[in-house]
């Protein structure tokens, strides 16, 4: 039995507890999910009050519409698509921007490269495993634009694939690839021009 099939069976079992009302299996998928739902409304939202807030709408929507889960994804992923669009539906509530004009390159043409999965450059790449210029990554990953923050941890920091997090955010496949091309360019420079800066 391979993963994904071991992944949908475990998942339908849980499923079908909580529909048949054992609440401890919906503990169970709030525990099993509950990283990547932190990760992707920290990511997000900045207000400590708001994530609160919406970390238990998310899980209310998940309780309330999970007699309609198909099963087409891993529950996972599905909770990290209502996160997401919860988070969504708060920014545009907000009048917060999802990508920042500064950040988006959007007048840019992409260049291509086949070494674009890697975050940074070779030689940058050698100093991020410093404590200092770890907590530098940190702090300049919080300072992108919303999307281009949870791109980043989705797949960097939870291993997620193009295809997962292209159904959490219901971007094409595509599109998350180039936003996470464009937010690891603008990491980089950052990166660089904050240690010359810090070397200097």
């Amino acid at each position: 039995m391979n993963n994904t099939t071991e992944n949908t069976f475990t998942d339908q079992a849980l499923v079908n507890k909580v529909l048949r009302g054992h609440t401890n299996a919906f503990k169970a998928i709030v525990k099993h999910t509950e990283g990547l739902v932190t990760q992707i409304i920290f990511k997000m939202v900045a207000n400590n009050e708001d994530r609160r807030d919406l970390a238990q709408d998310v899980y209310l929507k998940v309780y309330q519409k999970l007699s309609g889960f198909k099963f087409k994804s891993k529950l996972s992923t599905w909770v990290g698509q209502i996160t997401y669009n919860t988070c969504l539906n708060y920014l545009e509530k907000k009048k917060l921007v999802l990508i920042d004009e500064h950040d988006s390159g959007a007048n840019k043409q992409f260049e291509t490269s086949k070494n674009n999965t890697h975050l940074f450059s070779n030689e940058t790449e050698k100093l991020v495993f410093t404590k200092e210029l770890s907590q530098i990554l940190k702090k300049e990953i919080d300072n992108l634009s919303p999307l281009y923050k949870t791109l980043i941890t989705l797949y960097h920091n939870e291993d997620l694939s193009y295809s997962e997090i292209a159904q959490i955010t219901e971007l094409p496949e595509g599109t998350v690839k180039n936003y996470l091309f464009r937010a690891r360019k603008v990491l980089r420079e950052r990166l660089q021009l904050t240690y010359k800066t810090q070397a200097s």
